[in-house]
């Protein structure tokens, strides 16, 4: 389980650290790939299998799982860390995410989100406003 929020800077060659305390679980590598809200998300391999199993058996419409794995697998880079503890931020997922210089590094769960600081800062007011009113509505049921 990924859990916190780390505040790193990237390199001149676009590497940022991974938090020393994920580096067990992401010792066979990590897989890459755009998030939904303009932010980079991090897999470790068995969880990504995981993902790539659910979306070869759901009950989706072919055309529909054609498009969903263009934009999920076609954006997806696997990578190993460093000795350094570093991974190094491919130029098209840095793009879409708009990470320049200052990253957050945030747990969620199964998996880790990489965000420009200033976007993080944004999502996380809109997170966390949002976060109680789900959990408040999932009680009712």
């Amino acid at each position: 389980m990924f859990l916190g929020e780390f505040e790193y800077k990237l390199d001149e060659k676009g590497r940022v650290l991974i938090p020393p305390k994920f580096r067990r679980e992401l010792k066979e590598g990590v897989v890459l790939t755009t998030g939904p809200e303009k932010c980079i998300i991090a897999y470790a391999p068995p969880e990504w299998k995981k993902l790539a199993d659910a979306l070869t058996t759901g009950s989706i419409a072919p055309s529909k799982l054609r498009r969903l794995n263009r934009a999920i697998f076609a954006t997806a880079f696997r990578l190993n860390i460093d000795r350094q503890g570093r991974i190094a931020l491919p130029i098209p997922l840095r793009q879409y995410a708009e990470i320049k210089d200052e990253i957050v590094i945030a747990g969620a769960n199964t998996y880790l989100e990489l965000w420009d600081k200033k976007q993080w800062e944004s999502e996380k007011a809109i997170s966390q406003e949002q976060a109680w009113q789900i959990i408040e509505s999932l009680e009712r049921r």
